[in-house]
């Protein structure tokens, strides 16, 4: 039983699956930013856009 034990807490293939999520977590948070940040601009262009338009 004791093996068992020092087995499961030496047991890291979970921590990768974790080291992805956060990772992930990260890129998603690093979109939003970006795209919150770059909406304004966004908007300008396409506003340009359609006042070019006959």
């Amino acid at each position: 039983m004791k093996d068992k034990i020092v087995k499961f807490l030496r047991d890291e293939e979970g921590a990768t699956a974790i080291e992805y999520g956060l990772i992930a977590g990260l890129i998603a948070v690093a979109l939003v930013t970006v795209l919150g940040l770059l909406s304004g601009r966004l908007q300008g262009v396409f506003q340009t856009i359609t006042n070019a338009l006959p």
